[in-house]
């Protein structure tokens, strides 16, 4: 073989080492970027399938030919990311607890499911749900772990046991606010200032009482369940607060221990203050016989003019409020006054009252995660085609409770709305808005400033006088007060909580009705005591210990 060969040869081979070189570093750099192998293919592919178990809303309207098990949110998470969920069973939402309650006891758990607080414990202790925390730091996205965090930890510390996370926390703002609500018409028609103490409250619903010679009018609302479930109309937490008491809470005693408020002295006041209302007339002598809706009608028929309510207690009012498309009821609404010259303090709790738990034996206990990475992310800042998940497929706000259809609901633990929202409804300004629900509520608000009187209700909740207004005030005077125990049931709490706020109902009640005397007071917290009462006491200091 010549020179000339040889080198041709010699290059010949050269040349198809480094093709052959090239072509396995473009492989090995393509499967890095495209999950070919059967393993990813099939996970990107398939369509893992979840059970829960719902609650039925009045308020909800499906667009035609939907129902619970078939409808455009469920068709969005399956479409959108691969989890299809199935419904165990759906009932109505004021028998919810109690089915769930029967479905746990046979162990006929679904694969998801709400939980409360001493409900969580039971299942934990019993063995029945999944420890999330290997799949929760698997598949949630940093936007989901971020999310838990913007208060510290705290919600999430409290679904932890011996360091295992055992729920998903339903979070929400831990500022839940109380205010008062008053028929500023009947204001400006008896010449009367606006509240700003307990006394103005009294004598506002001494006014509003005599103004309706019938006879058949009270000064302010309250249902059978004031203080621990109705706390959006008819409740009292807020009129118990302006005494500085509160509801079943734990508080500092100033000797570094906590103690339960029901028990308090303030208590006992603010149950006087009560007591003399209802001996005056100003409060509805059946009210321990009505639930919400049967005393409510009393607002809606111009037989209440005050109200303790949540903030978004205008969206209940304007059942009253507009008729015809008319405004026919004038609501303020003001911070909760105080008996004496200190500031009323708000009571708050921690933001999660319920978790979302899996069944021990879930087949794919990572579709709840991805469930919930999806809530967030869509709740935040949705596309235009997410929509889906909070209108339905037409995307447009019907004020139709649809949302209440996505399986996994959790919400922000702070907000801004107060800051932003009345200045950007005032001065009509989009610019300064910053999130989903900011945009939402301001449509709504401008709605109704440009003559759509049925959203008269979100004016009262956000726009510039309005509930949300008062609160930035509130967080930064710090005029609240928040529960110092946010741990697990103790052993007592689950064994005797129900029965110490059965009796504790029976007794406020019978005192509010001037049934028996206000020291009947004194011998409840000793019988408070008694019944495990001290022993829960000493459970939850023993807990405080540990978490200072």
């Amino acid at each position: 073989m010549n020179r000339k060969a040889k080198m041709l040869l010699v290059f010949t081979l050269i040349l198809s080492l480094v093709l052959t070189a090239c072509g396995k570093t473009e492989d090995k750099a393509n499967q890095s970027k495209q999950p070919d192998t059967p393993a990813a293919q099939e996970e990107q592919n398939t369509v893992i399938e979840v059970s829960t178990v719902v609650p039925s809303d009045p308020y909800l309207k499906f667009d035609e030919g939907e129902t619970y098990d078939d409808n455009s949110i469920y068709d969005a998470y399956e479409k959108d990311i691969g989890v299809r969920i199935v419904n165990k069973w759906v009932t109505d939402g004021s028998q919810f607890k109690e089915k769930l309650k029967m479905t746990i006891a046979s162990n006929d758990l679904p694969d998801f499911f709400p939980v409360n607080a001493t409900q969580l414990k039971e299942l934990t202790e019993a063995d029945m749900i999944m420890d999330l925390t290997e799949v929760y730091e698997k598949y949630a996205t940093d936007e989901t772990k971020e999310f838990f965090m913007k208060d510290g930890g705290m919600q999430m510390k409290s679904a932890m046991f011996d360091g295992k996370m055992m729920g998903i926390p339903r979070s929400s703002n831990p500022y839940y606010l109380q205010f008062l609500y008053v028929r500023t018409d009947w204001l400006k028609e008896l010449n009367l200032p606006e509240p700003k103490t307990m006394d103005d409250l009294v004598t506002i619903a001494e006014a509003f009482v005599k103004r309706d010679p019938s006879g058949k009018s009270f000064g302010l609302a309250v249902s059978k369940l004031p203080f621990t479930v109705d706390t959006g109309v008819t409740g009292l937490r807020g009129f118990m607060n302006g005494y500085h008491a509160y509801e079943n809470m734990w508080i500092e005693d100033g000797n570094g221990n906590l103690v339960n408020s029901d028990i308090q002295p303030e208590m006992k006041n603010a149950l006087a203050a009560l007591q003399e209302m209802f001996k005056k007339g100003l409060i509805d002598p059946e009210f321990a016989v009505k639930d919400v809706e049967k005393e409510s009608e009393l607002i809606y028929n111009d037989q209440i003019g005050i109200v303790y309510g949540a903030s978004w207690t205008p969206a209940q009012l304007v059942k009253g409020a507009v008729k015809n498309d008319e405004v026919v009821q004038e609501w303020g609404v003001f911070p909760i006054p105080s008996a004496d010259g200190s500031p009323a303090l708000n009571q708050i709790g921690l933001g999660a009252d319920e978790y979302y738990v899996v069944a021990k034996n879930a087949k794919h206990p990572e579709g709840v995660i991805k469930l919930l990475n999806q809530w967030i992310a869509v709740d935040n800042h949705p596309t235009e085609e997410q929509k889906v998940y909070e209108y339905g497929k037409d995307l447009k706000e019907k004020g139709n409770n649809y949302w209440l259809l996505n399986p996994v609901r959790v919400g922000n633990q702070t907000d801004n709305n107060g800051v932003i929202l009345p200045k950007a409804i005032e001065n009509r300004d989009e610019s300064i808005l910053e999130t989903k629900d900011q945009r939402t509520r301001y449509a709504r608000a401008v709605q109704y400033l440009d003559g759509d009187k049925s959203m008269w209700w979100e004016y009262l909740i956000s726009g510039p006088n309005g509930a949300s207004s008062i609160i930035p005030k509130v967080q930064e005077e710090k005029h609240y007060l928040q529960n110092k125990f946010y741990g697990a049931p103790t052993p007592t709490m689950v064994d005797r909580q129900e029965i110490l706020l059965k009796k504790r109902d029976e007794i406020f009640f019978k005192i509010i009705m001037n049934q028996i005397s206000i020291d009947e007071f004194d011998k409840f917290v000793e019988e408070w005591k008694k019944l495990g009462g001290d022993q829960i006491t000493k459970e939850v200091n023993e807990w405080y210990a540990d978490h200072k």
